[in-house]
Formats: structure tokens, sequence, C-alpha cells
């Protein structure tokens, strides 16, 4: 037993010192900006640095439109095609990886080349960027909704419903969004990365958001970026934890929310 459980044990062991010190590492150097004793100068330098402030919120209140957005355009059509078009389910996984093949780079210039002349000049407003970001969020938005379809019987909850006269909107708001929550959490989260560390599109389209603040104090600085990594890495678990937590207990609810 004893000789069962050590390989186990061994691999978890690598596993965490793989992950934890070059974490260490990173939080050792970004204590070092004082000669000769530890001190949180560069965490105070960055908090106190007010682009930090203004690109980290900009950044913030873009991902939430980005999220918005997603579960508007993503959710009733991974829905409809689920409950009526299965035989598309091939095209949309397809439609949906096209962000893994065409680089940022390519697509960004090809949202300034479309709207940039009329009819619809978006150019000089941050509604192309958060066009751009939902594009990049769509294979992770769509791959936790068509998780999460695939886990409920959404056929039965749809006619279930309509049998008691509930229409299409009562349908996805108080059935399919309920039981869709923890992956669209999962898939808010994922979004909510994406937008937080995203430069190409940023930086192309000219707006001051938190990735090229990240990649402007890396050139500059020497312990503040050091800084930055265990902040952001910091708020990614904050994140998790958030999504754990909104999440406990609906796995007990299951599809028992469709049904009230």
């Amino acid at each position: 037993m004893k000789k069962q459980r050590f390989w186990p044990i061994m691999m978890i062991l690598l596993g965490a010192i793989y992950f934890l010190l070059p974490l260490f590492a990173t939080f050792e150097f970004s204590l070092r900006e004082r000669r000769g004793v530890y001190s949180f100068d560069s965490y105070n330098n960055v908090l106190g640095d007010p682009q930090f402030r203004d690109s980290f919120i900009y950044s913030v209140v873009l991902g939430l439109a980005t999220i918005a957005v997603s579960l508007i355009l993503i959710v009733p059509t991974a829905f409809w095609v689920h409950l009526k078009l299965p035989q598309l389910r091939p095209v949309m996984e397809f439609i949906t990886l096209l962000p893994f093949v065409v680089p940022p780079i390519v697509l960004v210039f090809g949202l300034i080349r479309i709207y940039s002349r009329p009819p619809f000049v978006l150019v000089s407003t941050p509604a192309l960027l958060v066009a751009g970001y939902v594009v990049l969020s769509f294979p992770y938005m769509y791959r936790a909704v068509d998780t999460g379809l695939r886990a409920i019987d959404v056929r039965s909850l749809t006619e279930a419903a309509q049998s008691l006269g509930a229409g299409w909107l009562t349908i996805l708001f108080r059935i399919i969004f309920p039981n869709l929550r923890v992956s669209l959490l999962n898939g808010a989260f994922l979004t909510f990365a994406i937008v937080l560390g995203e430069f190409t599109m940023a930086t192309m389209l000219n707006w001051p958001t938190f990735g090229p603040y990240l990649a402007l104090i890396g050139q500059n600085r020497a312990y503040e970026p050091a800084a930055l990594a265990i902040i952001s890495f910091g708020l990614t678990w904050i994140c998790i934890g958030l999504i754990q937590l909104l999440s406990r207990g609906s796995q007990e609810q299951g599809q028992l929310a469709g049904t009230r």
C-alpha cells in the first residue's frame, strides 16, 4: 500500500514544486527593490500609480461589457442549436475555433478596415474593442455553454416549460440560465482573464487597457513587473474563489431550477 502511494505523492510534490518555485522566485525578486532588505516598495509603487488603477478599471469595465455581449450572443444561439439544429453543431464548433487560427493582429486590421468607413464608423469607440474581445472569447465561452447544455436535458426542460405556458424568454432566463450557472461563470472568468491580459488589439486600437500597461511597465522598470505578476496571480485566484463561492449549491439544485 505504501509503495502504491509513493509515486502519486511524488508526482504531486513535483507538480507543486514546478508550479510554486517560479512563483516564489518572482515574489522574492519583487521584494528586492530596496538594497539589502526586503520591502514592499515595488507593490506600493504599482498600487500608487494612477495609470495602474485607470488601466485596470478600464479593462474591468471592458471585460464586463464583453461578458455581457458574449452571453447575449452565445447562450441563445447554443440553446437553439441544441434544441432545433443539432446538425449545425460541427459548424458552430468550427466557427468558434477560428480565433485560434486567425491571429489577433489579422483580426484587428480587418475590424479597422471594415469599421473605419460609413455606415459603421466604430474605430474611435471602445465598442470595436469589445467586439474584438467577444470574437476572442468565442472558443472559451461557447465551449463552456456547450458543455453545460450537454449536461442537462434541454429538450425535456423546454417542452415541460412550454406545456405550462412559458415563452422563449421565460425558458431562457428562468430555466436555461439557472441550470448553466457554473458553465456561464467558467466562461465569464476565462473571458475576463483574456480581456485583462490582451495586448495586440488594445495597442492597435490605441486604448489604455491593462495589457499595454503591463508591457509598458515591463520595459521601463525592474521590480514592478514582478510585483504586477504576483498581483495578477492574486486577482486570478480571487476570481476562481468567487466562482467557487457563487457556484456552491448549484450542483445540488441541478435541474430542479428549471422545474420551479
